[in-house]
């Protein structure tokens, strides 16, 4: 089977960045599992697995602005050092959730000195090409449920 619109993929990965790194990878675990067409995984990556078959292995290059976005210097922020109250120790690399007018979003402190915490909204991997070696171990037609619900159930997704 083909993996279109409202399969259920399961794949394994290897993530790397420009020189090789490895940042995740779902190799001697659980491959990851989703919902193809409801953008549960990067875009890039999605439209790259459209068309596959389980067995299928394949390396894929996803543009920054395919993957994560680009970085926004308008993201990253200097904050009163007051409004982390209840929090005494601040270090850098801590995260934190914010409250925007759009929603909750995940911050990364970036720098802390004795009146300000620095923080950034981008996502750790904006603005990078991203890497990705794939090897897609499962498809099958999503459940009913499954679509109207838009998750997968049951191994490897959401359990009610």
């Amino acid at each position: 089977m083909q993996i279109s619109e409202n399969s259920v993929v399961s794949f394994h990965y290897t993530l790397t960045d420009k020189d090789g790194l490895t940042i995740d990878s779902s190799l001697g675990g659980t491959p990851l599992t989703y919902l193809h067409g409801v953008g549960q995984i990067v875009p890039g990556l999605e439209f790259a697995l459209l068309g596959k078959t389980a067995g299928d292995s394949f390396d894929v290059e996803v543009s920054a602005e395919e993957g994560y976005g680009e970085r926004h210097d308008f993201m990253v922020q200097q904050v009163p050092r007051e409004a982390f109250q209840g929090v005494d120790v601040i270090e850098t690399g801590m995260q934190f959730q914010a409250q925007t007018p759009q929603g909750g979003m995940t911050v990364t402190v970036t720098a802390v000195d004795d009146t300000t915490v620095t923080v950034d909204g981008n996502h750790p991997l904006a603005g990078q090409t991203l890497f990705f070696a794939v090897e897609v171990v499962s498809v099958r037609d999503a459940t009913e449920e499954e679509k109207a619900h838009g998750h997968v159930h049951g191994e490897g997704g959401h359990h009610h």
